[in-house]
């Protein structure tokens, strides 16, 4: 169940409806890039425990890895700091464009 919004604030308003709605919310956000990157740093995926997201921090198969971590981050409490990268050769495979690198950090709200 995908509520993609373009607005960070989006991203936030909808994770804090989820949370006054009694949902375990994680947040995670894009820190860095390095060359090509589908999305720029700022860019955030609010996860609940229950499989809703909103948002997006890449796209391709970085972005199931990410909601992965948030499910490990809502049930230990621990924040999360991701580094992803590829070659230029697997990047479209994954969702890279041209050998791209991210880092993303993941936090548990409320």
């Amino acid at each position: 169940m995908s509520e993609a919004q373009p607005d960070s604030e989006d991203i936030l308003g909808i994770a804090e409806r989820w949370l006054a709605a009694g949902e375990t919310v994680a947040l995670a956000t894009v820190v860095e890039t390095w060359g090509s990157s589908p999305r720029p740093a700022g860019s955030r995926l609010a996860v609940t425990n229950s499989g809703r997201l909103a948002g997006s921090v890449s796209g391709g198969c970085i972005e199931g890895a990410v909601a992965d971590v948030a499910k490990q981050t809502m049930a230990s409490g621990t924040p999360q700091l991701l580094d992803f990268g590829i070659s230029d050769e697997r990047a479209w495979e994954v969702g890279l464009a041209c050998g791209g690198k991210l880092k993303v950090f993941v936090e548990k709200l409320g």
